[in-house]
């Protein structure tokens, strides 16, 4: 996608936000210009990811105490207004001094792509990082050769959350594959219990399921063609894909579209349905917000045909063009980037750190795994977190599958992925 229509569209998401929401005195606040201090603008406002980044501003103010430092996140699911706001200020020549993005396309092929952002290959020899972040990661924050980014964390998008003790007195195993769900969903719901919880209030929940569905039934390498236009919406596979995503939608509870991600978690907290499919930010809320035991009273797999594959989002930050503080950016992003900061964060987010050397005696079980099987597993980026495709890509993707979960019209979703197709890189 071109760089102005690209930030166009973000833009106008900005405008339409203003128009239509009344923000919160936080939000006002951050549209206005820039205190001086050393800004960390992100969404991280919830549960798990607000402890994980006061925990890092803590180590950055014990390290750089000389340096004033400012908390400026802004409350949304995903981002949805924070990068609104983003918009509007990186628009009026106000960038925040440094930001949360997704690496992958959301940040090359907006930001840089938009001339937005410095290089940061001079930050990555001085500290010795070109061999502590996988190659594979390393690549989704860079563009033309060079590095535009330092990831803090990872998340693993491809995971299936289990009641289990739902899952005990039933007598089932977590599915691994499509007819193993579609077999524990037929029981659970002869039992009248919801078999899927959905809460579909922001749309990107809804292509997160849609997207593992595709990668479980695509494979990775198909997956991955997707997005280079290599393989066309209307692929067979695809349409497989769409078949059994409508069977899915079968079993979600009825009340999906008035609640949001953490609602749908806690139906399967409480026991008001067996599973749910959420990156692995769940498991931060189960522990932190709602006090569940890892493994004892929730368990997880990956999403089915999955296994062996990580659907990875990845948090990260950067420098922006024109920001009066750059030293004192970087002296952030070093410590952001450390085993030390990634290890103060990650714990607390729910995410493992994305350095291959952090001290992995920190994380709880699922941490201890997913770490393990980060290393082996093959990397498929995100189309619902921006790291797949280009936002204009994204945003009707979520219109499309949002129309296609009331109405479950297969040819209508090809359909609408293929026009919306144009908007991939070629």
């Amino acid at each position: 996608m071109k760089k102005n229509v690209w930030i166009y569209a973000v833009l106008t998401l900005s405008l339409i936000l203003s128009a239509c929401s009344s923000q919160s005195s936080s939000g006002q606040a951050d549209q206005k210009k820039s205190s001086g201090k050393l800004e960390i603008f992100s969404w991280w406002t919830g549960a798990g990811e607000e402890d994980g980044l006061k925990a890092l501003i803590k180590l950055f103010k014990e390290k750089n105490p000389e340096i004033p430092i400012e908390n400026a996140a802004v409350a949304g699911g995903a981002g949805t207004n924070a990068k609104a706001v983003l918009a509007s200020r990186m628009q009026g020549n106000d960038p925040p001094a440094t930001f949360q993005v997704h690496g992958g396309s959301e940040l090359n092929d907006g930001w840089v792509a938009a001339g937005k952002m410095e290089p940061l290959n001079d930050l990555y020899d001085k500290e010795g990082w070109n061999d502590k972040f996988p190659k594979q990661l390393i690549d989704m924050v860079s563009k033309d050769g060079k590095i535009y980014s330092v990831p803090v964390d990872i998340h693993r998008g491809n995971v299936l959350w289990y009641n289990k003790k739902i899952f005990t007195e039933n007598n089932l195993q977590a599915p691994k594959t499509f007819d193993e769900f579609f077999k524990v969903a037929d029981q659970l719901k002869k039992k009248g219990i919801t078999p899927l919880a959905l809460g579909d209030k922001e749309p990107w929940t809804a292509t997160m399921i849609f997207e593992n569905v595709l990668l479980g039934t695509l494979g990775n390498e198909d997956y991955q063609k997707l997005w280079k236009g290599e393989m066309k919406f209307d692929d067979p596979k695809v349409k497989k894909a769409a078949e059994t995503y409508k069977k899915m939608l079968s079993y979600i509870n009825s009340d999906h579209s008035s609640r949001n991600w953490q609602d749908a978690s806690q139906m399967v907290a409480k026991g008001d349905a067996a599973m749910n499919i959420m990156g692995d930010w769940a498991k931060g809320y189960f522990v932190n917000d709602l006090k569940l035991k890892v493994n004892e009273d929730f368990g997880w797999v990956p999403t089915p045909g999955t296994e062996n594959q990580f659907m990875i989002i990845t948090d990260t930050f950067g420098l922006p063009k024109g920001v009066k503080n750059a030293k004192d950016v970087k002296q952030f992003l070093s410590v952001l980037g450390s085993v030390e900061g990634q290890d103060a964060f990650n714990p607390l987010k729910g995410s493992i750190p994305a350095r291959t050397d952090a001290d992995v005696s920190k994380y709880d079980e699922y941490g201890k795994q997913t770490i393990k099987e980060f290393k082996e597993a093959k990397l498929a980026a995100s189309l619902a977190h921006g790291s797949a495709a280009p936002e204009g890509f994204v945003t009707k993707a979520n219109q499309a599958v949002n129309i296609f979960v009331t109405q479950k019209n297969v040819d209508q979703l090809i359909d609408s992925l293929n026009q919306a197709s144009s908007e991939l890189k070629k």
